[in-house]
């Protein structure tokens, strides 16, 4: 039988309230507060090592669960997940507890979201740390025509998550056995060798599972991958990837914005065998433009994409150093 692993005492759960109704978060530490924000297809719980590293040197580490997942509210609407509201989300947290302003880190998703936050909403963010995910700002085609060019014959796994119910038929059956797949296919030490069908796209007529590995990453136990697949099985897949549904929408809200460089104090921290990092290489070159803010920039030697749960003590003393490094 599943189950979840037991709560820290130290790790402070609640809702607060937000403009589509409420976010669950977790919290540990006192001190300047960091918002923590997730990716796909993941949780509150990916910060799980982050929590109590931030808590000890001195922050009010506060890890949420993004509009669609958790015990956050999950709108019916597709376009209720545009970037927008959850820029807006994020500030509500930030008044919600009762601050002014916030450092955000977000992985994944979770990275572009923090860096729009910061774009849109300077007054409230005044640092952005991204991990796997560079910044790249709002230009070119519109996403969808970019990626229906990509794979050939082949179908790229963000196409296939337009349709709503497709991917989802494909996931809910074994939510337990695609999440592990699809963290393995990332993973450093399970992905597949390089000649191998990349588990980014699937063939014709085929599925992504059918690329994934069978083999669990070290950094994913049993408990760790039951927490997420109850998550799942719980609130079913469409928040979640309603996500993916607004990246046209999103290059139309935010036209004001187009090639708009995040001026705040910025990190960027990558793993080299992350597909994250290597298609957009050009982006992280273009970082003196883009991040003129830019702290520090790392790309973890033989890591892959689940970054903060695949090497966290690394990932925590980077961010406690850039951290410290950022005024009062």
């Amino acid at each position: 039988m599943s189950h979840q692993p037991a709560p820290s005492p130290e790790l402070t759960h609640r809702t607060v309230a937000s403009p589509a109704g409420r976010v669950h978060l977790v919290e540990q530490g006192t001190g300047p507060l960091v918002l923590l924000l997730h990716g796909f297809p993941e949780s509150w719980y990916s910060w799980r090592h982050q929590l109590p590293a931030l808590a000890a040197a001195g922050y009010r580490a506060v890890a949420i669960d993004v509009r669609g997942y958790g015990r956050s509210s999950r709108p019916g609407d597709v376009a209720a997940y545009r970037m927008a509201a959850l820029v807006e989300d994020n500030a509500a947290v930030v008044h919600a507890l009762g601050e002014r302003n916030a450092v955000l880190v977000g992985h994944d998703w979770g990275a572009t979201i923090a860096a729009n936050s910061a774009l849109i909403r300077p007054d409230v963010f005044r640092a952005v740390g991204l991990l796997s995910v560079p910044y790249a700002p709002r230009g070119g085609p519109r996403p969808s025509e970019v990626f229906a060019g990509m794979g050939g014959d082949q179908e790229f796994y963000v196409s296939r998550f337009q349709e709503a119910g497709r991917a989802e038929s494909e996931i809910e059956p074994d939510v337990r056995g695609w999440l592990a797949g699809f963290y393995a296919a990332f993973s450093a030490d399970t992905m597949p060798a390089p000649d191998a069908p990349d588990p980014h796209f699937a063939g014709s007529g085929g599925t992504l599972r059918e690329r994934f590995p069978d083999r669990r990453p070290g950094w994913l136990g049993d408990a760790d991958l039951d927490f997420y697949a109850g998550e799942f099985e719980r609130t079913g897949m469409i928040g979640a990837l309603n996500r993916y549904r607004n990246m046209d929408r999103d290059w139309e809200d935010l036209a004001e914005f187009d090639g708009a460089p995040v001026t705040q104090p910025s990190l960027f921290v990558g793993g080299s065998l992350d597909a994250s990092t290597t298609w957009l290489a050009d982006a992280i070159e273009a970082y003196p433009t883009t991040l003129p803010g830019l702290v520090s920039s790392h790309l973890l030697d033989g890591c892959g994409h689940w970054i903060q749960q695949e090497r966290p003590e690394e990932v925590n003393r980077i961010l406690t150093g850039w951290l410290a490094s950022l005024p009062a």
